[in-house]
C-alpha cells in the first residue's frame, strides 16, 4: 500500500506572501541602518565660530575702544593682540568665551589679532588686522616739576604738570594721573588752566620718602579729536622736613630741620613804605635759587626814583613778586630795622648756609605784615584751604 506524503503543502499564493514578508523585512533593516548612519553624521558638532571686533581691514579705529573676541560653540584658548612687537593686555571671562582688551591702544598704529578656540567640533582660528585713527592733535606731558635729576624737595612741594596742548576733557585726563607715595597722604589736583594742573597734599608730605607720579595717557581721548600718544612717569624724592619761620616784627628767622632748630638768624624785611615794598605774610615755598641773582626794580626806568639794578649773592626765591631770602651786608639793620624792597635780608654767611641747605618746596612761613601772599603768587598754594583747593579738580 503506498506511503502517504505527510509534508505540509503550501499554496502558491501563501508562498508569495511569505516571500514578500521576507523581502519587506530585509528592506526595512537596510533603510534603518542607513538612516542611523545619516543621523550620526548630521549630529557631529561644527568647529567653534570666532568673531573679532574691530573686523578685518578696519581703519580709523578709536584707540580708546576695546578689542573684543568671542567664541561660539567652544572656548577661547588664546588671544594675542600685537602692534610693533608689544602685546595688548586683556582678560577672558569666566567661561573663556569672551576676551576683552584692558588697556587703550596707540593712535596711528596697525594692530594684528590672532585667536584660537577649541570645541567638540575641533579647533578653530581667526585673525584680524586693523589700524587706529590719526588724532587731530597729539596730547603729551611737556613738563613735570619738581623732578630734576638727583633732586630732593621739601615737604611742601607741589607736583606741577604741564601739557603740550590745551586739555578739553579735563576729567578723563585727571583720572589718568596717579600719585603713589611710600608714606601716603591725602592730596588733590587743581586745574590752573587748560594746560596746567597741580597736585597738592592736604598736609605736608612725610619727610624722607619717594613719590611716584604716572600719567596713563596713551589712547586717551582728551577732547576735540585729541588723543594721548605717550605715557609719563617720574619719581619725586622728598627730603628733610625743613620749615623756616620769619617774624618781621621781631626781625628773626628760625630754621628747623626734622623738628630740630638748625639756624637762628637776624633779618631785615620789607620797609613797607609802599605795598610793593611790603613783604608778604603767609606760607611761602622755596622755588629756585641762584648765586648771584640779578635784581632790577620793577616798573621803573633807569634814572627814576627808587631804580636799582643789582647782583645779589645767595638768593633763594620764595614768590613771583620778587621776594627772596638773600645775602645782604647790612648787618647793622638786621634784627633792628626793616629796610629791604620786600626781600628777607640775612647776614652773608647765614644766607650762604640757607642757600646751600635749601630744597625746592621747603616751607618759609612769614608773619607780621599787613600784606597777604596770594595763593597763585609763585608757589603760594598753601594759602588756600584744602577744601577750597579741591574745588579746582575736574573730578567729583
Amino acid at each position: 500500500m503506498p506511503t502517504r506524503d505527510r509534508r505540509l503543502k503550501v499554496p502558491m499564493a501563501g508562498l508569495a506572501v511569505a516571500t514578500a514578508v521576507a523581502l519587506t523585512a530585509g528592506c526595512s533593516e537596510g533603510t534603518a541602518t542607513r538612516n542611523a548612519a545619516a543621523e550620526t553624521k548630521t549630529t557631529t558638532p561644527p568647529a567653534p565660530t570666532i568673531a573679532i571686533s574691530p573686523a578685518q581691514g578696519s581703519d580709523k579705529v578709536r584707540p580708546d575702544k576695546p578689542v573684543v573676541v568671542t567664541a561660539e560653540g567652544g572656548a577661547l584658548d588664546e588671544v594675542v593682540v600685537k602692534a610693533g612687537g608689544k602685546q595688548l593686555d586683556g582678560e577672558f571671562d569666566e567661561n573663556r568665551t569672551r576676551w576683552e582688551s584692558k588697556e587703550r591702544m596707540r593712535p596711528s598704529t596697525g594692530y594684528t589679532v590672532a585667536a584660537k578656540a577649541t570645541g567638540e567640533g575641533g579647533p578653530a582660528t581667526a585673525t584680524s588686522d586693523f589700524t587706529t585713527l590719526k588724532p587731530k592733535s597729539e596730547l603729551a606731558i611737556a613738563d613735570v616739576t619738581p623732578t630734576l635729576k638727583g633732586e630732593k624737595v621739601g615737604v611742601g612741594a607741589p607736583i606741577i604738570v604741564t601739557f603740550n596742548i590745551p586739555v578739553k576733557n579735563r576729567a578723563a585726563v585727571e583720572k589718568s594721573l596717579k600719585v603713589k607715595a611710600q608714606k601716603p597722604v591725602k592730596g588733590a589736583w587743581r586745574w590752573i588752566d587748560d594746560t596746567k594742573v597741580i597736585y597738592r597734599t592736604a598736609k605736608y608730605w612725610p619727610a624722607h620718602q619717594k613719590v611716584r607720579f604716572t600719567a596713563d595717557l596713551v589712547g586717551l581721548h582728551a577732547g576735540d579729536g585729541s588723543f594721548g600718544v605717550k605715557n609719563h612717569a617720574a619719581t619725586i624724592r622728598i627730603g628733610a622736613r625743613q620749615i623756616s619761620t620769619v617774624d618781621t616784627r621781631r626781625k628773626t628767622m628760625t630754621v628747623k630741620r626734622d623738628g630740630k632748630t638748625v639756624q637762628n638768624m637776624l633779618i631785615s624785611a620789607g620797609r613797607a613804605t609802599t605795598r610793593e615794598y611790603t613783604t608778604t605774610s603767609g606760607v611761602h615755598l622755596t622755588m629756585d635759587k641762584r648765586n648771584p641773582e640779578r635784581m632790577i626794580s620793577p616798573n621803573r626806568e633807569k634814572g627814576d626814583p627808587g631804580y636799582y639794578d643789582l647782583m645779589i649773592d645767595h638768593a633763594v626765591r620764595i614768590s613771583n613778586s620778587g621776594e627772596y631770602v638773600h645775602a645782604k651786608n647790612n648787618v647793622a639793620d638786621q634784627g633792628r630795622r626793616n629796610v629791604s624792597h620786600g626781600c628777607i635780608n640775612a647776614r652773608p654767611d647765614q644766607a650762604r648756609w640757607f642757600y646751600n641747605n635749601s630744597q625746592r618746596g621747603d616751607v618759609v612761613n612769614i608773619t607780621g605784615t599787613n600784606r597777604a601772599l596770594e595763593w597763585n603768587n609763585g608757589w603760594g598754594f598753601w594759602q588756600m584751604s584744602f577744601k577750597e583747593w579741591k574745588k579746582g579738580s575736574a573730578l567729583r
